[in-house]
């Protein structure tokens, strides 16, 4: 009675806490910096990302392909990101934060695929790149202006 109560099949417990750990990790790099995508949101990016891969695969059956469900989640997942970038005074700003969902999604898919350690990794090492790529960026003053201010300074030229 336990077993059934406590089943989430088609799903395991460990990909579960393996995708929302991962949204969790990035989330709080987004959330320490007031950026999109916080805690919450990470974690539910991530975990529904598993959830529609792993109940894909399955259903899996000769008739149906669960490539096409991460093919919808690709299309899905950069609707959301374009929905965290915005344009003001000529410049673009939240790049980053959309660059991050989608480094969720695809952790959710690592996992799905029976990858959580693998998913966990990528978790970390995408974390190292906002705040390594962060630091590199305070070190050098030059590097903090970006694409967009440059392109900016050009159309008042």
């Amino acid at each position: 009675m336990l077993d059934h109560i406590m089943s989430v099949a088609p799903l395991s417990w460990l990909g579960i806490l393996s995708a929302m750990s991962c949204g969790a990790i990035i989330g709080l790099e987004r959330q320490i910096l007031g950026k999109p995508v916080g805690i919450r949101t990470g974690m539910l990016i991530c975990l529904s990302t598993y959830i529609f891969v792993a109940v894909a695969n399955a259903v899996a059956s000769e008739a149906t392909d669960p490539s096409r469900v991460v093919g919808q989640i690709i299309t899905g997942v950069g609707f959301l990101g374009a929905g965290v970038m915005m344009s003001r005074n000529g410049l673009v700003i939240g790049v980053t934060s959309a660059a991050a969902i989608w480094i969720l999604a695809a952790i959710g898919v690592t996992i799905a695929s029976g990858y959580h350690s693998t998913g966990i990794k990528l978790a970390i090492l995408g974390v190292a790149v906002l705040v390594g790529v962060e630091k590199i960026e305070n070190t050098f003053k030059a590097m903090q202006q970006g694409v967009h201010t440059k392109l900016k300074a050009r159309r008042q030229e």
